[in-house]
């Protein structure tokens, strides 16, 4: 069915390609947020990347790669969108908090705002490879696929987009060992 449809895209049919756009925005807009963190780049990333999956669909070689070849212009559009914001503002939004299981929603709160921190210290390129990996489950092979890199680079940027998340998540902790008489190293 879908490669039906972007047979028909690729030829011009402006209703195929409308509906596989459709089937594929929601996951497109969720990657592209995840690495832009900002709900205004992530419309222009994504705008961006369907306007170029249009002008370039013709030239797609293997249809069956169809979702791969888009998530592939997606991450260009959202290393574009960040070359082009270079300033980084802050945004806070409400989320709704999970109440099952009795946690404590301040706790989960404040571990989001870690978790955040620490994502937002990373480099485009590493939050591109933790998401594809961690979120949407990639192998490093596909991963490295998707981007036209090798394979190594892939797994050097997730070792170091790790190894940041956790010393930004340390850092963080640090000062609460001390506020609560714990010794410092």
């Amino acid at each position: 069915m879908q490669r039906e449809l972007v047979e028909h895209a690729r030829r011009g049919d402006h209703d195929a390609f409308e509906a596989l756009a459709s089937v594929a925005f929601d996951g497109l807009y969720a990657l592209a947020h995840r690495i832009l963190r900002d709900a205004d780049r992530t419309d222009d990333a994504v705008q961006e990347c369907l306007i170029r999956a249009w002008k370039e669909l013709p030239h797609l070689r293997d249809l069956d790669r169809f979702d791969a070849w888009l998530r592939r212009l997606l991450v260009h559009a959202c290393y574009d969108e960040s070359r082009r914001v270079q300033r980084r503002s802050v945004e806070i939004r409400v989320l709704p908090l999970d109440r099952a299981g009795g946690r404590d929603p301040t706790v989960d709160l404040a571990d989001r705002d870690e978790l955040e921190r620490g994502f937002r210290r990373l480099s485009v390129e590493q939050r591109v490879v933790l998401v594809m990996t961690h979120y949407l489950g990639m192998p490093a092979r596909e991963v490295a696929e998707t981007l036209g890199i090798p394979v190594g680079t892939v797994q050097s940027r997730l070792l170091y987009a790790i190894g940041a998340m956790r010393a930004v998540l340390e850092a963080d902790a640090r000062p609460a060992l001390v506020a609560k008489g714990g010794r410092r190293r």
